[in-house]
């Protein structure tokens, strides 16, 4: 097929890196928020039907589902990473090779997937604690939801090759049409209305696949408009594509084990911990969805730049969203301290409210620091320095979880400061290999001046 890709002739960046940085970032944090949106109003639905069993079903489904995938972020990082580099050089026929690869590769792997764990899914969801009517709601959820597995991974795949391209703005737009399918599906299915009958948790996931597929192939429609699709995919570097995979794959290894470790550790000391922690870990990741916006403009801005060779707009890059992430991690510390009795309102079972406060207090004085962690990771998913991010990731993880384990075993009083102090330090350490890559650039720093 014919390249879509036009080279721009000056990257706005050049005259407004400011105003261009935060008007590229804003539609990525909605893009991203767009997505835990889903699994609210899923969870607010299948609230309504009777019982416990369906709510706890959704949740291990989901947990289940989530695990799985994460390990296949690569399709969209490595992409996005790619084709930044091959547009910025005037490469727009390798750029069109990269991302059709990468949505061939995602759709097989979805395939592959479904194929491998349609037959374990009791097992599975017994994992993560599911037994009796909870196990068998949540096989219904999964089955269904693998249904749109290769759905799943060739947006994720068309996402970083969009974004690459710079278009921020598509991905948004498809998120919120996804969301706003499944949430009239929601309606339709888990109650049954008209000719739909109800169909409770199966319902939920019959809506989040149906809506994954409408998205995938308006991705798809967008990606060939912006770029193009081809068949021709020789020179796309299927090698490095499936070594940064691997880099990738070990890295959110290490992610999933610390944070198991942690939640492990809390639930070990009672209910009241473990409800604290979950309350500060949700969150955690709500306020990461804000410092990542940074991180994936930032991948793309970098890419970009070192791809024209001007390896000094990329330092300039990596500047302004270390500043730019710094200044919302300051922001949100303020929030998250002049909020503390809101969020305990809203999310914490009274009996809790002793162990959260200082556990919260915690946490909240981190997010300076460690928004430089995922300020960092992006300028490098930019350079490429895949390699890099997983050894530091591996190392921080190494520590924080010994300090974790440590917890375990003093027993201290303040359990959950604890837990979040190893959790602080596992952040602290991530931000300070990152920036010691780009300042002063310790080793083989693509960004070395």
């Amino acid at each position: 097929m014919q390249d879509k890709a036009q080279k721009p002739q000056r990257h706005p960046f050049l005259d407004k890196p400011n105003r261009t940085l935060i008007r590229m970032a804003v539609p990525v944090l909605f893009s991203l928020v767009a997505e835990p949106l889903t699994g609210l109003a899923d969870t607010a639905f299948v609230a309504r039907i009777p019982g416990s069993e369906p709510v706890a079903a959704l949740g291990v489904g989901t947990m289940a589902f989530s695990a799985i995938f994460w390990a296949f972020t690569f399709l969209g990082i490595a992409t996005q990473t790619e084709v930044a580099h091959s547009v910025g050089r005037g490469e727009e026929d390798r750029a069109v090779k990269v991302v059709s690869l990468a949505s061939l590769l995602a759709g097989g792997i979805g395939l592959g997937l479904l194929a491998a764990s349609i037959w374990f899914l009791a097992p599975i969801a017994s994992v993560f604690g599911a037994e009796g009517l909870v196990n068998d709601y949540a096989c219904q959820y999964m089955f269904y939801r693998l249904l749109g597995a290769p759905a799943v991974l060739v947006t994720l795949a068309c996402f970083g090759g969009l974004r690459g391209a710079q278009d921020m703005r598509t991905p948004l737009y498809v998120a919120v049409g996804i969301n706003v399918v499944n949430v009239v599906l929601d309606w339709l299915l888990i109650f049954g209305h008209g000719s739909f009958p109800a169909m409770g948790v199966a319902g939920a996931a019959i809506a989040s696949t149906v809506s994954q597929w409408i998205g995938a192939f308006w991705c798809l429609i967008a990606v060939y408009r912006t770029l193009g699709l081809t068949w021709r995919m020789r020179g796309a570097g299927l090698a490095r594509l499936m070594r940064v995979g691997g880099d990738l794959f070990l890295r959110t290894g290490a992610v999933l084990v610390f944070l198991v470790l942690c939640t492990r550790v809390a639930n070990l000391f009672g209910a009241d911990q473990g409800a604290a922690f979950q309350a500060i870990r949700q969150f955690f990741l709500f306020s990461a969805l804000f410092l990542d916006a940074f991180a994936i403009t930032g991948q793309s801005l970098v890419g970009y730049f070192l791809g024209a060779g001007d390896r000094d707009k990329a330092r300039e890059v990596a500047r302004l969203v270390c500043w730019w992430s710094f200044g919302t991690g300051v922001a949100l510390c303020l929030a998250m301290l002049l909020g503390t009795d809101l969020v305990a309102w809203l999310l914490v079972p009274p009996a809790a409210y002793a162990v959260f406060g200082p556990g919260w207090v915690v946490v909240s004085l981190s997010q300076p620091i460690g928004s430089l962690s995922f300020a960092t990771d992006g300028i490098h998913w930019g350079t490429g320095d895949f390699a890099y991010l997983r050894n530091s990731m591996l190392v921080a993880s190494a520590v924080g979880g010994v300090c974790v384990l440590a917890v375990e075993m003093v027993r201290p009083q303040h359990v959950l400061v604890y837990i979040w102090l190893a959790s602080a330090l596992w952040t602290f350490i991530r931000a300070g290999f990152g920036l010691a890559r780009i300042w002063p650039g310790v080793g083989a720093a693509p960004l070395k001046g």
